[in-house]
């Protein structure tokens, strides 16, 4: 009896050693692999910061295998990426106030889901689904719209958001030979 008492009393030390250090050290060591990016767009009456973490192709399949079709990606890696804008803006016709939103998508072959959500959790996935099912509640869904895919020539190695100038500003999301663009106002 005394030595299952010692052997939870070490498991319990282990497990609170584990949220007190270890979580950090395997949170530094996931940004190692899939590094923290921002992206920004500063003209026109518009101020629009994205930040996201960039995971590499590594000649694997990526839309369809890696990142599922018809699934709710939590677009990157590691935390949810965030926009943040410090105006107003139109989206598709639909107004997305100023503020800090996390950005998730639903990719398909032809079109892409493109979700804007009020709450931006801690992390981008359960860790018991071990990565498979994303931490967004749907209640907190402010805009939603669906983007055309373009097909690229050559694939694009890191996972990228950039802003594109046109006949409009875009929020491009390009990884592997997948592009997305979607068209932002002021």
């Amino acid at each position: 009896m005394k030595f299952l008492k010692w052997l939870l009393l070490i498991i319990a030390v282990l497990v609170l050693a584990f949220f007190l250090g270890g979580k950090s050290y395997l949170i530094k060591q996931t940004k190692k692999h899939s590094p923290e990016r921002t992206a920004t767009y500063n003209e026109n009456g518009m101020d629009i910061i994205v930040n996201y973490s960039s995971p590499y192709k590594k000649d694997r399949v990526i839309f369809g295998d890696l990142v599922p079709y018809g699934i709710v990606w939590r677009t990157g890696a590691n935390e949810p990426t965030t926009f943040t804008t410090a105006t107003k803006v139109t989206i598709e016709g639909k107004d997305l106030a100023a503020g800090t939103y996390s950005l998730w998508t639903i990719p398909n072959e032809s079109s892409w889901e493109i979700i804007f959500n009020s709450e931006v959790p801690d992390w981008g996935v359960t860790i018991l689904s071990g990565g498979k099912e994303t931490t967004r509640e749907p209640l907190w869904d402010v805009v939603k719209v669906t983007a055309p895919v373009t097909k690229l020539k050559a694939p694009i190695e890191r996972f990228t958001i950039q802003f594109d100038q046109g006949d409009s500003v875009y929020l491009s999301l390009l990884w592997d030979q997948t592009k997305v663009s979607l068209p932002i106002h002021h």
